[in-house]
């Protein structure tokens, strides 16, 4: 955990579906059609209207971020953040403008707690180091620069298994150093 402002970082191993904050992150793509992992997942716990909700949208690129309801979870909105596929060019780039832009829009929202997984690591091929590294790195430097001026409280990275919670907790201890 770390602290920005008045603002916690923190890690949580676990299911980001269950988790009970004003928005969750959903690894998107540009069409924003769920399928699986994250966004399957969204879509099996929290029902169609998200669907419905992104179809009305249509659309969103490569490092962009849009927000929903969030229908049966926990959470109050889900924002889907495209993050890059391997192999596209400029994926770094792509991955930290999609963290920012997720942070930006709950701020916008006036969102005290957001919750992300760790965007385009999974079919998207994106490697969880390097991941670990530009969305912590990311936050920290929206968080700078907004300080006393965000609403959020709460920056939650939940990471599904035991090894991405481990390798962005050592990217954590970098940063608290």
């Amino acid at each position: 955990m770390i602290k920005v402002g008045d603002t916690v970082i923190e890690l949580v191993k676990g299911d980001i579906t269950d988790l009970d904050v004003d928005a969750i992150v959903n690894a998107a793509n540009s069409s924003l059609k769920m399928g699986g992992g994250v966004a399957g997942a969204i879509l099996r716990k929290g029902g169609r209207s998200i669907q419905d909700e992104c179809d009305a949208i249509g659309y969103c690129p490569v490092g962009g971020a849009v927000i929903t309801g969030a229908g049966k979870l926990k959470a109050r909105h889900v924002i889907h953040a495209v993050g890059p596929r391997m192999g596209e060019g400029d994926e770094d780039n792509k991955l930290r403008n999609a963290t920012i832009n997720s942070i930006k829009l709950a701020d916008q929202h006036k969102l005290q707690s957001i919750a992300l997984p760790a965007i385009s690591t999974g079919i998207f091929g994106f490697p969880k180091d390097r991941c670990a590294k530009i969305m912590l790195a990311a936050a920290v430097e929206y968080l700078k620069q907004n300080q006393g001026r965000t609403s959020l409280k709460r920056v939650i990275f939940c990471l599904y298994d035991d090894e991405t919670y481990n390798i962005f907790k050592e990217h954590i201890k970098r940063l608290e150093e």
